[in-house]
């Protein structure tokens, strides 16, 4: 957490209210978070910019700046980019790490309470080369059931181990592999390449499906998540898998499976209803 619907949320939010702002100074409070600058050389290259596009790559938040410099965001567990106008709660403002003072008074707070995500300053070449070693975006036509039928088709990996490869699909976390491969009626430990045509057809359709759902309750929170103006999701009352276990299955009643066998995380599954 936060994985691609809530960092979508965040990047869509972010870019509707202060894309065309200029950036007039730079706070690091915490500069363990920081990545490829120190907070002399992120003032340096960011102060005194202009905030021209903000959007998502994978799990990132990406700020495009005049210039050509890139702010990269990885919000990871508990981080999140919230706009303060004035009135952000002293809860928040307590877990700051960065922010990022606006010329019309306004304020963007990267807020990280374990401190487990990052904040990089890339130049373009930078940002290309970084960007070109993640896999393809699951909303991206080019996401078709034949192409994750070849991906699965070469590889032993457990299903669900192989829909978390950022080298290879990006933006998919523990939550939406766990609610895809429910939808998709799909063991999340069975080797990929045991998944049949039609099997790799009903699991891109459900990742898709379940991503686009998430994004339009604007993602999934449980107790850090928040979008940039600081209110949470709302996908988690139409989760059927993650953090369900012990209960019953929705569609078939049996009761769900927890385990930590497929990748040190937690699963949740149907041993009768997922094949």
């Amino acid at each position: 957490m936060p994985e691609l619907p809530e960092t979508e949320t965040i990047a869509r939010d972010l870019h509707g209210i202060v894309a065309g702002a200029r950036i007039r100074g730079v706070t690091v409070l915490r500069p363990d978070v920081l990545r490829e600058v120190d907070a002399a050389e992120i003032r340096r290259r960011v102060e005194g910019t202009t905030i021209e596009r903000c959007w998502r790559r994978a799990k990132l938040v990406v700020l495009d700046l005049s210039g050509g410099e890139r702010i990269v965001v990885q919000p990871r567990f508990t981080g999140a980019l919230l706009l303060d106008t004035g009135a952000l709660p002293e809860r928040e403002r307590r877990y700051s790490t960065v922010i990022l003072a606006l010329d019309d008074g306004r304020a963007i707070h990267y807020r990280d309470i374990r401190r487990l995500g990052t904040l990089a300053v890339m130049s373009p070449a930078r940002w290309h080369a970084y960007a070109a070693s993640l896999g393809l975006e699951p909303l991206d036509p080019a996401f078709t059931a034949a192409y994750l039928s070849d991906l699965l088709r070469g590889t032993r990996q457990a299903v669900k181990k192989l829909l978390m490869d950022q080298r290879r699909v990006v933006g998919i976390g523990n939550i939406y592999a766990n609610e895809a491969l429910w939808r998709a009626r799909v063991d999340p430990s069975r080797e990929g390449r045991s998944l049949r045509a039609e099997e790799a057809e009903r699991l891109r359709d459900a990742v898709v499906a379940v991503l686009g759902e998430a994004i339009e309750a604007r993602g999934t929170s449980f107790r850090d998540y928040r979008d940039a103006s600081g209110v949470p999701g709302r996908f988690a009352e139409r989760l059927a898998a993650y953090g369900r276990g012990g209960q019953p299955c929705a569609r078939c009643g049996a009761r769900l499976v927890v385990t930590h066998a497929v990748d040190g995380r937690s699963t949740v599954f149907c041993a009768h209803c997922q094949s």
